[in-house]
């Protein structure tokens, strides 16, 4: 399997099989690439309907020269803590961000988010992330308003009364209940319209079934967030010899 950076060619070919409508999976076998390699390539240049591979071809060199200026420069990239591989560490951010991308958020919301799960302290100030990611205040105070409003980070004072934007296990508790109340907010919303359009009517049949849908997976991913949290986040107790006692059987 080659290795190392697309080429011009290659791009064109990712082009081309976008416009033929080929899958990731698809391209990528045909490159002799992995599949997160084209996925990364497409999500962080435009995504499938835009990608262009001359433009993409000449991000990529911009980005090659900004580095190498930033060495030659005497600006190198820090030494990473615990021995970590610092080329290894950016494609793992890199692939994590398109991960988030395919998901729906914004390519800078993502960057911030990517940047606050790999960090070890799991929390930045703005300062911070824009230090981190090169991106301006602005960038990073609108992805950071976005999040906060999807419960995917809290914010909290440290000892300076800065802002620390943090991630943690209860975090993600609390963004995945966010979720289940959507999904019984869309039921309810859902069985408004039966009464409005008529019990007996296509469209009020369709609209119930959404709503029984909804409700059926609001509520497992409500039950499996707090079976989740219990069981991956409790501290078991000790015992009086000083070892840990079993959380008790829930079945």
């Amino acid at each position: 399997m080659p290795g190392g950076r697309l080429t011009q060619s290659e791009r064109r070919q990712i082009a081309s099989g976008l416009a033929d409508g080929f899958a990731y999976a698809e391209i990528a076998r045909r490159l002799d690439r992995p599949t997160s390699t084209v996925t990364r390539e497409v999500m962080r240049n435009g995504g499938p309907v835009a990608y262009r591979a001359d433009l993409a071809h000449h991000a990529a060199e911009r980005r090659t020269h900004r580095r190498r200026q930033a060495t030659t420069g005497g600006q190198q990239t820090p030494p990473q803590a615990h021995g970590r591989d610092p080329e290894a560490v950016r494609e793992y951010e890199e692939t994590f961000t398109t991960l988030f991308m395919q998901q729906g958020l914004p390519k800078m919301t993502s960057r911030v988010l990517t940047c606050l799960f790999t960090t070890d302290a799991g929390s930045l100030t703005a300062s911070e992330l824009v230090r981190r990611l090169q991106i301006s205040p602005a960038s990073v105070s609108k992805a950071i308003a976005f999040l906060e409003s999807q419960g995917l980070i809290r914010r909290e004072r440290d000892e300076r009364r800065r802002d620390r934007y943090v991630v943690d296990n209860d975090v993600w508790y609390q963004s995945t209940m966010a979720a289940a109340r959507s999904s019984a907010q869309l039921a309810e919303i859902a069985r408004q319209g039966v009464g409005i359009l008529g019990p007996d009517t296509p469209a009020a049949t369709r609209l119930e079934n959404i709503a029984r849908f909804s409700d059926f997976i609001g509520e497992s991913i409500a039950r499996a967030a707090e079976q989740a949290r219990e069981v991956l986040f409790t501290k078991p107790e000790t015992t009086a010899d000083g070892t840990a006692e079993p959380p008790a059987d829930r079945g």
